[in-house]
């Protein structure tokens, strides 16, 4: 009896699978792409390298602090996780070789800011860090809501 169990908890995951595979999309929802059927599998994920740490540091400091804020765009809307202190300065630091390779370093008033990717027009929607060279650090780490949070 022992061994039935993972067994029917098998056939029956299955059941519920192929159930679920077969249920009718819902007026208003749209699927990746048009004319296709909206695909609801999870999204699965591997172990991040080693520098996803710098943005969870980031973000658990500045939810704790509640340092954040909403922006928005005519396409995006934002929560700015801004974090200071050691784990900003962990971030910048760890941000020297990207922003070395890729020409992201700039200097804007009395500040040197390192980001993630190279800016195009403004900040918006991307992830950066800054100091003013005597121990104060700052990192923002945005967070696309979608419309969840707009007006």
């Amino acid at each position: 009896m022992m061994r039935a169990k993972p067994l029917i908890a098998s056939l029956l995951g299955g059941f519920l699978l192929g159930a679920c595979a077969g249920l009718p999309s819902f007026p208003g929802m749209s699927g990746p792409t048009s004319g296709t059927a909206a695909d609801y599998t999870p999204v699965t994920g591997e172990l991040p390298p080693p520098q996803a740490r710098l943005y969870a540091d980031c973000i658990a400091q500045a939810a704790g602090n509640r340092a954040y804020l909403r922006t928005q765009d005519d396409d995006s809307t934002l929560l700015l996780f801004t974090c200071t202190g050691a784990a900003a300065r962990a971030f910048y630091e760890g941000l020297d070789a990207r922003s070395a390779a890729i020409g992201s370093e700039f200097v804007s008033g009395d500040r040197t800011f390192r980001s993630t990717e190279v800016i195009r027009r403004n900040l918006f929607g991307v992830d950066y860090c800054s100091t003013d060279g005597r121990g104060d650090y700052q990192c923002v780490v945005t967070l696309n809501t979608g419309s969840f949070l707009r007006d």
